[in-house]
């Protein structure tokens, strides 16, 4: 989510699929880094691999969105 709204114009999922690759445990600390994969007039593909402290990775995600009217915030 973060990553498809940083353009500052308010963007909403339109299908996402998660795989998880191996488990997540206790203690674990997950970092999620997103790619913009394309982005064309109202729509945008974002990847996001989240892995563990230890850089294996525990999920892939692939994540369609559609930018819809308005910002989520005021530019000055």
């Amino acid at each position: 989510a973060f990553a498809c709204n940083s353009y500052n114009k308010v963007t909403v999922a339109q299908s996402n699929s998660i795989t998880y690759v191996a488990p997540a445990r206790t203690g674990d600390r997950l970092t999620a880094m997103a790619v913009e994969i394309a982005r064309s007039g109202r729509s945008g593909t974002w990847d996001v691999t989240v892995t563990n402290q230890d850089g294996a990775t525990i999920a892939l995600f692939r994540g369609l969105a559609r930018t819809i009217s308005g910002t989520l915030f005021e530019e000055e």
